[in-house]
């Protein structure tokens, strides 16, 4: 009996949880080019999903290497993080995937711009490839 209330109480929860998750959507950042949100709000905690260099306008990745492709993809993550109402000082946690680890420094130089005080935690790894050859994608998790 107490195996299945807990498991009664598990599903609850999982529901409760579910009907409180929000998908953020906004024109100022690219839309998804698969079966994924932009962000989704759950509580506190908004789950950004990761962001290519792509601009909003053309749907195409910007031009000029790294740096471009840094701002850029930093740029899309403030979009989706303003149309949720949170900010860059609301994020804790950052995900870099990087093409080519070669371009480390330039990226790190560029995104200490958009987090110069009280940085978010952050894990930097190479990746064989990303979606139409971006250089870069970056994910956040934000809490207020």
């Amino acid at each position: 009996m107490r195996t299945w209330l807990a498991l009664l109480a598990c599903a609850l929860l999982l529901t409760a949880c579910g009907q409180h998750a929000q998908v953020v959507v906004t024109d100022n950042a690219p839309k998804a080019i698969g079966p994924y949100s932009q962000a989704v709000r759950a509580g506190n905690t908004l789950y950004l999903s990761g962001q290519l260099a792509i601009d909003p306008a053309t749907g195409e990745i910007v031009k000029g290497g790294i740096e471009a492709e840094t701002h850029q993809a930093l740029e899309n993550l403030k979009a989706v993080l303003e149309a949720a109402g949170y900010s860059l000082e609301n994020v804790v946690s950052c995900q870099v995937f990087l093409a080519d680890m070669d371009d480390f420094t330039t990226m790190n130089k560029v995104y200490a711009g958009y987090f110069p005080r009280q940085p978010p935690a952050r894990a930097t790894v190479e990746v064989a490839e990303l979606p139409k050859d971006a250089l870069i994608e970056i994910s956040a998790i934000a809490v207020r």
